[in-house]
């Protein structure tokens, strides 16, 4: 059962790593023009859908980026599927992922999909005939099992009850996030799983779920991880401006310098580094995570449109005060405190005395 549940991790990560590219390339498409757009006095960009002139221009790049979020249930599911069952599952879940979308399912119906479709390809696989109806089943039977399987299962038995869980889980969502206690709460939790593995899988977990119910309209949820995904590695470059030199080795403090590039755009794989080197940093990045997305949260940080990353975030933030202030938090708390139970120089080698050295050719 181990082994079966660390495979579906895996098939899941991989539908993962394949929706990021198109999740963030849709909300810089859809956030960039907005934010022109705001320079003009102007937040609504649908207000221009039918005139021309600069504006409309902007609107029409801005549906293009709206294009691709709506692409990201359909990426899961067919990167799911493609993961168990290769190729031949792929057009299988897409289909299941856009059923997906079009039947409000949510993601949770496009994994679904995902499994379904790459499951009967993987089965397809053990039919065995004569070799002249190979390519029958390969371009006949197996579209026809794993499509047809992603209809009865995930369009018809499946459907009623996916759609209930996801408009359910949408609806605790939102009255989470508006009512501060329990908005507090959501904040710590995912702000926290950002610092648990730094780009791994119980991060990428907390990064896609805020974004999921980002294409519900609900961007707080987002917004609380996309400060801790900056700030952890900010705090780590910051930690290198307060603190001497001499506490570094050579190689880390460049590397601390360098984290002011990944946080600023949010990869929170620069910090790993100093978890290699101090695995007690564990404690820190995790509690550094959940306290900036707490203190965003508690002073209300918003968001009017897809929020995009890192620091770029402060342009699409409603609330700026709130995302900087969050942002800080974390950072001055990872400052101060890492190189208080970690040791970042290189351990002394050795001296080695000349009468110790010992010369023997038997």
């Amino acid at each position: 059962m181990k082994k079966l549940l660390k495979e579906w991790e895996g098939y899941v990560m991989s539908g993962i790593s394949y929706m990021i590219p198109t999740i963030i390339g849709g909300a810089l498409v859809v956030g960039v023009p907005q934010i022109i757009g705001m320079c003009f006095g102007v937040t609504d960009l649908s207000k221009y859908a039918k005139t021309a002139g600069f504006l409309h221009w902007l609107y029409q790049v801005n549906q293009v980026g709206w294009i691709g979020i709506g692409l990201v249930n359909l990426v899961i599911g067919g990167y799911i599927a493609y993961a168990i069952g290769d190729k031949p599952a792929l057009g299988a879940g897409f289909i299941g992922g856009q059923l997906a979308t079009n039947n409000q399912l949510g993601f949770i119906g496009a994994m679904v999909a995902g499994f379904v479709a790459g499951y009967v390809a993987r089965w397809c696989r053990k039919i065995k005939v004569s070799e002249k109806w190979n390519s029958a089943i390969e371009l006949i039977v197996t579209p026809l099992l794993t499509t047809g399987a992603v209809a009865i299962v995930v369009g018809l038995i499946l459907n009623a009850p996916l759609a209930w869980i996801n408009t359910s889980l949408v609806s605790w969502v939102k009255a989470m996030v508006n009512q501060k206690t329990n908005a507090i709460l959501l904040a710590a939790v995912m702000g926290g799983m950002i610092g648990v593995d730094l780009g791994g899988p119980v991060n990428k977990a907390s990064w896609s779920v805020g974004n999921f119910f980002m294409l519900e309209g609900i961007y707080k949820p987002c917004l609380y991880t996309n400060i801790a995904i900056c700030a952890i590695p900010l705090g780590y470059a910051l930690m290198t401006f307060i603190w001497p030199k001499e506490r570094f080795s050579a190689e880390l403090f460049e590397m601390g310098r360098n984290d002011l590039v990944t946080g600023a755009f949010g990869i929170t794989e620069g910090a790993i580094p100093f978890l290699m080197k101090a695995p007690q940093l564990f404690f820190v990045n995790v509690i550094g995570g959940a306290l900036g997305s707490v203190v965003g949260a508690a002073m209300g940080v918003n968001s009017i449109m897809p929020p995009l990353g890192g620091i770029p975030g402060i342009l699409t933030a409603q609330n700026i005060p709130a995302y900087i202030c969050g942002i800080l938090a974390c950072s001055v708390f990872i400052a101060v405190v890492a190189p208080l139970i970690a040791n970042f120089k290189e351990p002394k080698e050795a001296e080695v005395n000349s009468d110790d050295i010992e010369i023997n050719f038997e």
